[in-house]
């Protein structure tokens, strides 16, 4: 998934956007039964700890200390597959401490790198062989970047800015894909000589770039899949038809390019566990067609989807991984190399938004409805509310009492910038001006998505801890 919404969603983010300055990409700076022989993350960062290996895990030294990595605290609430729902995208209680002790100027985002390294290696090893890329686009904090990549990780980048974020903090260009298959030459030109050797492409126009500006350089083509099932679909802005993407490559062969494979995206917020299986059946063929005219691919790219817990169930991190490996292995008797692209399934349920209520009010001395308005909206940070689609938790000092229905709305003098008005959202009715709510789940695209200054707002800021 790239960064601008889809489909219906495109027009309506342009309108509510029309006075507003570019987004920014901010420096910032589970419940289901666990199987028996499924092991915790606190298994696996002892038995990980003792083995790491900080100079396989692509980092350059940068001539500037590292910093002290502080000792763990056991924590009961990071089981790879948590024993209950409620424990998947909460308020932790490191993120409380935060919180309470320093009771930073809202809104604020709060992120616990604790839960994304334990999701990245929960899905590392779920979705083992294949590599992580992780999607930088879902949230670029330098402090998220340097711990996947002491993990071993890989990123996925969409642009130069990404790519430069990534090389900042000490990454090196090798362990980049530069994902997104619309791209300046400047930036295809850019990125190669910076040292990425692997790229996106989905049209005959971005192979001819690649050739002239990368050459020899590792393509795979992005297919166009439906995404159905999915809360946040990519809509048809992605990827070519699959009859395409068979020409193209053999086209990128004739071109000097290795043309290694496909890739997809199922769309993002994936709760359909059987939608891996439909696609892959289909890549399954083409290769076979690809085979037939002499190109071998070698790659494949099972792209991301891989979900954060809103208001609904997910399938654990362990289900997706048993479900996507099965399907590869049933489809692809020898299996080629294998990358994933999560963003939000790692680093979503790791972050908290604490907000203030601005004002509580009705349009009727009889309407039982209540305006709730918030000091952060669509444009500081919660954009993929639009449409109602992505449907966070929330917290409140009064919950367990009385509540009615609410209308949430941002701060905003726009007025596109309602959170929920048809989602049904109850909230205490003893909430009044001032008290904080925290918003669960929020640790992808919010920073990304928050503009530099609309209506004089400042951007949403981000802790890491």
């Amino acid at each position: 998934m790239l960064l601008a919404p889809q489909g219906g969603r495109t027009a309506r983010l342009r309108s509510s956007l029309r006075n507003s300055t570019a987004l920014r990409n901010t420096e910032a700076p589970q419940k289901l039964p666990t199987p028996a022989n499924e092991p915790s993350v606190a298994d696996i960062l002892r038995a990980e700890a003792a083995c790491a290996d900080i100079g396989q895990a692509g980092l350059i030294p940068t001539g500037a200390a590292a910093p002290k990595r502080q000792r763990r605290r056991a924590r009961a609430d990071l089981a790879v597959v948590p024993p209950e729902p409620s424990d998947r995208g909460i308020v932790t209680p490191r993120i409380a401490e935060f919180l309470d002790r320093v009771q930073p100027a809202t809104p604020c985002l709060v992120v616990d790198l604790e839960v994304v390294e334990g999701n990245y290696r929960a899905l590392a090893a779920a979705l083992d062989p294949a590599s992580l890329f992780y999607a930088v686009k879902a949230n670029p904090a330098p402090e998220i970047l340097r711990l996947l990549a002491r993990n071993n990780g890989h990123f996925d980048v969409a642009s130069r800015g990404e790519i430069d974020q990534c090389l900042e903090v000490g990454i090196r260009a090798d362990r980049l894909s530069f994902g997104n298959p619309i791209k300046k030459q400047s930036d295809i030109a850019y990125a190669f000589g910076r040292g990425v050797r692997l790229f996106a492409f989905d049209s005959e126009g971005e192979l001819e770039k690649l050739a002239v500006a990368a050459p020899g350089a590792t393509v795979f083509c992005r297919l166009l899949v439906d995404g159905a099932g999915a809360e946040w679909p990519l809509s048809r802005k992605f990827g070519c038809s699959f009859a395409m993407a068979k020409a193209l490559l053999l086209r990128a062969r004739a071109l000097g390019l290795d043309a290694a494979g496909v890739s997809f995206h199922i769309g993002s917020q994936q709760c359909d566990l059987s939608q891996w299986d439909k696609v892959l059946s289909q890549i399954a063929g083409l290769y076979g067609e690809l085979a037939a005219a002499g190109l071998k691919p070698t790659l494949l790219n099972l792209g991301g989807g891989f979900p954060a817990r809103y208001q609904k169930e997910v399938p654990s991190i362990g289900e997706y991984g048993r479900a996507v490996i099965a399907a590869v292995h049933r489809h692809f008797p020898e299996m080629p190399r294998l990358i994933a692209e999560p963003g939000r399934g790692l680093v979503g349920e790791a972050g908290v938004i604490e907000s203030e209520v601005v004002l509580v009010s009705v349009k009727d001395a009889a309407d039982p409805q209540r305006w709730v308005y918030l000091d952060i909206g669509k444009f500081s940070g919660l954009a993929e509310t639009m449409e109602e689609a992505i449907k966070y938790r929330l917290k409140t000092p009064h919950d367990g009492g009385p509540t009615g229905p609410v209308i949430l709305a941002g701060p905003s003098c726009d007025s596109a910038d309602i959170l929920y008005e048809k989602a049904n959202y109850e909230l205490p009715l003893a909430l009044k001006p001032g008290d904080k709510i925290r918003i669960l789940a929020c640790g992808a695209y919010t920073t990304t998505y928050s503009s530099v200054g609309f209506n004089g707002f400042a951007p949403l800021k981000a802790y890491c801890i």
